[in-house]
Order: C-alpha cells, then structure tokens, then sequence
C-alpha cells in the first residue's frame, strides 16, 4: 500500500517531500558513502526542489542525480527544457555540486542516448527517486498505455494529447502545436528500481489521476497505478488533489 502524506497546501507539501528526501539521502551517504537519485521536473516539483536544495548536513558532491525525461528535438535554451529547469532549480542552487547526468534531447540519435543513458544507470544502486503524477496519470512520459515490461532503463515515447495539453496549460509552450510529440523518458521498469519513491503531486487538476493511482487496479491505462506494486512508495497531496480519494486513502 502506498503511504499517503496529506499537507494542507502545496507549499509545506513540497516541504514535506525534501524533509524525507533529505533524509533518505543522508542515510545513503551514511550507509555507502555515496548516493544516487532521480530528479524530477514540472510544476509538481517547484517546492519540493526549493525546499531540498536548502536541507542542512548533505555532502552533495558524493551524489549522482538521473533525471526522468527530456522532450526530443527541444534546445537546452527553450524555457521548457528539463535540463535547464534542473540546471536553474536544483544544479545552480548547488554550486554545481551534484554530479548531474542529463537526458540529451538534441541528440542525433534519440535511440543512441537511450543506449547512452542506459549504460550509465544499468546496475546502479538507486537510493531515490523524486517524481509527480501527469494529468493523464503518466509516470515520467510513460503516458497511457504505458510500456510495464521495457526492456531497457531509458526509452522514446510518443506524447499522447492529454499530455501534451498539460504542458501548454501549465505555460511551458506558446501555443500546443509547438509541445513535442515525442520524448526520452525513463522506462517503468527503471523507476521501480528505485529504493524509495517521493511523489509530490498537488493541485485539483491530479485528483482524477491521483484516485486513479491509488484506487483503481494496476493496469497500464493508468501508468501510476504500477506504483501499487512497490515497496516503498511515499506519495505527498495537497487537499485539493486528495479530494476524490475515498476508502483507505480518504482524508
């Protein structure tokens, strides 16, 4: 069963989620002398990073950080490019500190940064991973039907338009015809590696998926519904994103 934390805005959610994280960090760091994480991005993620880019007592030059997901063909320079909303919130805050493996969307070969990619993570320990819920309940661009049984850590997905619609309605894009159709994400089966999972997910526009998650089989229709299955899932909701929990999980 997931652990559902409810905090009353998104704000102390975001909080919430980088005190746990911090937390599971340092004890990596305690235990093995390093530590590997996956970074999410979105605006899911605003206060979590601000809010962990400021934790105490972490050596952060002993920590490699993955990130989910990269759009293909988008410049590092486009203002809604994942390497640099993580070089802006999460790297530059830093000093630099971590070492960072970004996800090469301008890459020539999309299929060769996945092979990339794949080499660097393959076999890794990983300590943690951070991310969010899409509208669509996609887990990193893994959006519905999502691929449960990839083979391989990282692939290229196709963006569905529920997905696609989210990114321009959050501002990411000028208009929808200019969102990427498609993606380099991290496979299911690569998240689910992960030792812990730290999900921050507010705002009413998740509920539907959110209850979907949490409530409705595991089934790949509803991508995030895989997190059911994993031993070590924390998942922080504002109230407006728990609103259509019901049974167990209902505030």
């Amino acid at each position: 069963m997931i652990d559902v934390r409810i905090s009353p805005d998104a704000t102390s959610l975001g909080e919430a989620a980088a005190h746990l994280g911090a937390e599971t960090i340092r004890a990596a760091l305690a235990a093995h002398g390093e530590a590997t994480i996956i970074v999410a991005t979105g605006a899911s993620q605003f206060a979590m990073l601000a809010s962990l880019v400021a934790q105490p007592a972490i050596d952060w030059t002993k920590v490699t950080a993955f990130h989910l997901d990269e759009y293909v063909g988008l410049p590092e320079s486009h203002p809604a490019s994942f390497r640099r909303y993580l070089r802006e919130r999460f790297l530059a805050p830093l000093g630099e500190a971590p070492r960072f493996i970004p996800v090469n969307g301008t890459a020539p070969d999309p299929q060769a940064e996945t092979a990339r990619l794949g080499g660097l993570i393959g076999g890794r320990r990983i300590d943690l991973c951070f991310a969010g819920i899409g509208e669509n309940c996609h887990l990193a661009f893994n959006d519905p039907p999502a691929d449960f049984n990839a083979n391989e850590p990282y692939i290229v997905v196709e963006l569905d338009d529920a997905c696609r619609r989210q990114q321009f309605g959050e501002g990411w894009f000028e208009s929808l015809d200019a969102v990427p159709r498609r993606a380099i994400s991290m496979s299911i089966p690569q998240i689910l590696r992960s030792r812990r999972i730290i999900l921050s997910v507010p705002d009413a526009r998740k509920a539907p998926a959110v209850r979907d998650a949490l409530e409705g089989p595991v089934t790949p229709r509803h991508p995030a519904s895989i997190l059911q299955t994993h031993p070590d899932t924390v998942l922080f909701l504002d109230p407006p994103a728990a609103s259509l929990l019901r049974g167990a999980y209902a505030a």
